[in-house]
């Protein structure tokens, strides 16, 4: 696996200290070093306690695959939810209006006659600027592909929109004027998206006829979508839909989103060792898959247009040492720059299902991802069940640059969880999401440590959904 050079996990400079919200901190040093008349200045960032994690569902049962937003007309408003992987139907949701302190709970489209539908699972968010909060998903009793929204903070959805198709991980993005999904469609597994028109709080135009991406060898699955600063769209997919050896990850662009443009050709990002079902220890029955994800800046700002892409590797093949992988592209997916590591461990140990967001107030972007780095077995600090590089914690990174850098890596959660102990044949689920508005990034995962002591299936047991406010100086 590609690395970073020597470092090892300190704890006493890890984490985030506290002051008001969660703050990664930053705290400099200043060494100047004069030399030949020139000055240069060395900052060592140091760090201090854990961060304040929030329970969202604190329900019975399992919740896995997670989705998360923040309203930017009021970045109080939280709206967080989960496929209940244990039940036939329904999403465990939580609100909030005060930045996590406080949720109200519910079970949305848990039966057919819900006017939502009975939903499934796959479900992903997106709040727009006016704020409307989309939301696409499955039902189990077609498996179209769904689209509601919410224009009371996530109070209610109303579904707007039912896309016949037979089809797999929708996933959602709003721009400026328009929100778009794509999907996988089957037979044959291609990957297929339309958009919609919005002008306000609750005004929007119909989804557009379905566009197929023309993709190569007629398969693709596991993807993303985003829509640019100008209304074009980007998704991408990977073409190994099964199987644990190797993928190709490939982007396409509608240069005009709406207008009639349709998807080019998709251009090659990138090769990953990852196929479509990779066991891994942490993920002994669901598996994982290479799980790329986009983020494009719409600020106006240093970096606007910039779109940037994660992804997962894994080297050597079969191997468990996956890492999360970034890349980022300034002409709308033509080019990219060379991948980078994003974790900073020096473990063999895997890291999977990463979350990618960014503030449009800043142009910053953080990623998240689990993370089982502390489990080295035998009783480590990150171990529950004597067994290495199963058991997991959240961690994170970000940059205040344009991705030219990124902070030193830092734990979000503050207990291990388990899906090995669990047993559960869902495990995590395929993915997880992040929200990123106003400097604070809200990262969304399974937690079983019952370290907010809200479970009340105990320690150890099913996952609930958890989240953090982290403040991002």
């Amino acid at each position: 696996m590609t690395g970073s050079g020597p470092q090892s996990y300190d704890r006493a400079h890890e984490g985030f200290r506290e002051r008001g919200d969660n703050v990664r901190g930053r705290f400099f040093s200043t060494i100047i070093l004069a030399f030949a008349g020139a000055l240069a200045i060395a900052a060592l960032a140091t760090a201090a306690a854990p961060i304040t994690n929030f329970d969202v569902t604190a329900k019975p049962g399992n919740e896995a695959e997670h989705a998360i937003a923040v309203n930017p007309t009021n970045p109080s408003n939280v709206v967080a939810m989960s496929t209940l992987s244990d039940a036939v139907a329904g999403l465990a949701v939580g609100t909030s209006f005060n930045s996590g302190h406080t949720w109200a709970r519910q079970v949305i489209g848990a039966t057919t006659s819900d006017q939502l539908g009975d939903i499934c699972c796959d479900e992903q968010l997106a709040w727009d600027h006016f704020g409307n909060l989309w939301m696409t998903y499955l039902v189990n009793s077609s498996l179209d592909v769904l689209v509601a929204v919410s224009t009371d903070g996530g109070r209610t959805f109303t579904k707007v929109a039912d896309i016949v198709t037979s089809g797999d991980q929708p996933s959602i993005s709003a721009g400026a004027n328009s929100v778009w999904i794509s999907w996988t469609s089957s037979p044959g597994t291609l990957i297929v998206a339309s958009g919609a028109p919005v002008t306000g709080l609750g005004q929007f135009g119909s989804f557009s006829t379905p566009e197929r991406v023309p993709t190569p060898n007629g398969r693709g699955d596991y993807g993303d979508t985003a829509v640019g600063p100008n209304g074009q769209v980007l998704v991408t997919y990977q073409d190994k839909t099964g199987g644990q050896h190797g993928s190709n990850i490939y982007t396409a662009l509608d240069p005009d989103g709406l207008g009639p443009a349709g998807f080019n050709t998709p251009r090659l990002l990138a090769h990953s060792e990852v196929g479509g079902f990779d066991y891994i220890p942490a993920q002994p029955n669901r598996s994982i898959d290479a799980e790329a994800n986009l983020a494009w800046d719409r600020t106006g700002g240093a970096h606007n247009g910039r779109v940037y892409e994660i992804w997962t590797q894994e080297t050597p093949d079969e191997s468990d040492n996956t890492d999360i992988m970034l890349q980022y592209s300034d002409d709308n997916g033509t080019t990219w720059s060379s991948a980078v590591k994003l974790n900073d461990d020096h473990t063999a140990n895997s890291q999977y299902n990463p979350a990618i967001a960014l503030d449009q107030t800043s142009g910053d972007v953080a990623v998240s991802w689990y993370d089982p780095r502390t489990d080295l077995g035998a009783g480590s600090s990150g171990d529950v069940d004597g067994v290495p590089n199963d058991d997991f914690q959240i961690w994170a990174t970000d940059s205040t640059n344009g991705g030219a850098s990124f902070a030193s890596n830092f734990r979000v959660s503050r207990g291990t969880s388990s899906a090995a102990v669990l047993g559960n044949f869902f495990d995590t689920g395929d993915y997880t999401h992040a929200a990123f508005v106003a400097g604070s990034f809200w990262p969304a995962w399974s937690d079983n440590s019952n370290s907010v002591g809200g479970n009340p299936d105990g320690t150890l047991h099913q996952f609930d959904l958890y989240t953090a406010k982290v403040s991002i100086p």
